[in-house]
Order: C-alpha cells, then structure tokens, then sequence
C-alpha cells in the first residue's frame, strides 16, 4: 500500500520487493556465469538458471566444467534461499493482511455501536463518495451503506464506519442504528430503491432528516410523499450551474471561492442561537460581530421560519435564530461558541 506521497509504507511489502531484487539479480548472475563459464547462449543459460533455482529436476542443457558445477551450487544454495525466503513474506503478509482486516473490522464495528447524532449515506457511488467526503471534512460522524463491497474498501482505511448490505432492507437500516442517527441521505442509482429507502427510514425514525436524490422530476414528489425532507437532482443543478457560468460568470466565480474552495480560507457557515448567548437580544450593530471578527452576515433565519436577506445593522439577534456567515473559518468558529453561550 501507498501513502499519499507515493511510498510504500507497508514493510511487509518491502521484504517481499527486496527480495524479488534480490531474486532478479540472482537470475541476472547465474546467467552471465554460464555464458561465462560455460560459453552457452543467453537463451540456455537464463533456462538452466531457472531450472536450477527452481530446483524442478530437468536435465542440464548440456555437460557441466568442474567450473560449471561449483558456480551451480552456489546457484542452488542462493536460489532456493531467496525462494524460500520470498514465500514466507507472502505468507506473513497475507496473515497481516487478514489479521489487520478482522481487527479493522472489529473496530468499525464498535464504532458503529457507539455512534449517534450521525448521518447514514446510502449508495457511495460518485455522488456519494464526494457527500462522504465533505462531512468527513466538517467532522460530521457518518455511516455507508452500499451493497459493493469492493466499491468501499477505502473506507475502512479512512477508519469510516460502513456496512456491506442492501440499504432497502430495514434490517441494515436497524444495523446502522437508525433510531439515533439524526439524518440520512439516500443517493443510490435507481429512484425507485431511493423512494423504498426513504419510506423504510421515515418509518423507524420519524424525526428523521432526509434527503433524497432523484433522477427524473417526477419522482420529487413521490419522494416528497414518501418521507423526504429535500430532494437534490444533480442533472438540474449541474445544468443550472453551468448556464449560470456562461450567463454570470464573476457572480459563479465568487460563489464557487466562498463555498465550494478553500483554498482562500473563507466559508459560508450557518450559526444557530442559543438562549444563553450573551448576543441574545442585541441587534447586529451593537453586536460587534463585524468590527471584532471580521465576519459578514449575510442572511438571517428566524425562529418563526421567515428568511431575511441582507439585514439591517438594527435586526436584533434572538435565541432560536441561525445566522448566514461569510468569512474565515476560525472566525465563524469563534462566532459559533459565542452565539452558542459556549464563551
């Protein structure tokens, strides 16, 4: 295996490399000693190597000089060592490999037990694998499920918990402790196992966030009725955002900096209040949120629902409320333990 830089990182791997080196070069001198030695042609001596090494009990290719035969028992004694020596790295790597993989396993599976608060990601094909992605990197604790297990063998070496299994069945759903997760996502292929996911996962957790894919738009709706909270369609979005670059190309490039890069540290974030918060009740200017943090709000949910855009330095702050944030992620950070009542 391979770390992000390119090396080899596992010394299982190594062995078996330095002696398959080792091995090459045996095969390397055996041949030029007999050309040497015995004044055969390439093709006789790398075969008379081979089978010497090999140890397979053919006839030399031709009578041996006292020569000859001295240098073919050092052949044999250095061949069939490094041979030796080869198959018992592939046997200890195979045995590391299967042990690492039952302890992983294990692992994952405790983890599993003990999670809560977390989001279940049914379906980790390529839109899955980049949701999972960006809540591995807000720290946001998940669950996969995919029937492919060859398609999540990443994941145990990400130390992601996931489950081999149909995420249609209530039982897998139940395994990935459902009753405590506090959203699902469902982006499977097809929108008929999405919509029979989303009733299963409505039914055993009724307080559930979920949100669906769909491909066609007339299974929004269905989706809608059978539990959903959103519905994503990545063909209408994709389009959408592509006629957005060619209509308003600047407004898409500030958009994709602010949300999707961070590469310039800034993000848009979403605050919520809470009833301690010493900015509970105080208006946005007097807030200092501005001045003292550099942090521009952009909108405001109240806590009736309504949404207001863009608003006055007289808007004040209540408990209940979540505040739309642009700027630095620390900054937002810092933001969020106050607004919380954490400082």
């Amino acid at each position: 295996m391979k770390d992000r830089d390119g090396k080899l990182r596992s010394p299982g791997v190594r062995k078996i490399l330095k002696g398959m080196a080792i091995l090459l070069g045996i095969l390397s001198a055996g041949t030029v000693g007999y050309i040497l030695i015995e004044g055969w042609g390439f093709l006789d001596s790398i075969y008379m190597t081979v089978i010497t090494i090999a140890t397979v009990g053919y006839r030399e290719v031709g009578d041996l000089s006292k020569g000859g035969k001295i240098f073919t028992i050092f052949v044999i004694l250095f061949g069939v060592g490094i041979i030796a020596y080869l198959l018992g790295m592939v046997a200890q790597a195979m045995v590391d490999l299967q042990v690492r993989s039952i302890f992983g396993r294990r692992k994952l599976g405790q983890k599993i037990k003990s999670i809560k608060s977390h989001y279940i990601v049914c379906g980790y094909g390529r839109i899955g694998r980049i949701i999972c992605r960006e809540l591995k990197a807000n720290t946001i604790p998940i669950v996969v499920l995919d029937n492919n297990g060859n398609a999540m063998e990443g994941l145990e070496e990400e130390g992601i918990p996931h489950i081999v299994g149909d995420a249609t069945s209530e039982d897998i759903l139940i395994e990935a402790h459902i009753e405590r997760a506090k959203g699902l996502v469902s982006v499977v292929a097809s929108d008929a196992d999405n919509v029979f996911i989303t009733m299963s996962a409505r039914g055993l957790n009724p307080a559930l966030f979920i949100l669906a894919r769909a491909e066609e738009e007339q299974t929004e709706k269905k989706l809608i009725r059978a539990g959903a909270n959103k519905v994503v369609m990545p063909y209408l979005i994709g389009g959408q955002k592509m006629a957005h670059i060619l209509a308003k190309p600047v407004v898409s490039d500030f958009l994709e900096f602010t949300v999707h890069s961070r590469k310039i540290g800034l993000e848009l974030g979403e605050v919520a209040v809470g009833e301690k918060s010493i900015l509970n009740g105080v208006t946005l200017m007097d807030s200092g949120i501005r001045q003292k943090m550099d942090v521009m709000i952009v909108a405001i949910r109240k806590k009736e629902g309504d949404m207001r855009f863009n608003p006055s330095s007289q808007t004040r702050i209540e408990a209940g409320d979540i505040l739309i944030a642009l700027g630095k992620s620390e900054e937002i950070t810092k933001l969020a333990r106050i607004l919380s009542g954490q400082d």
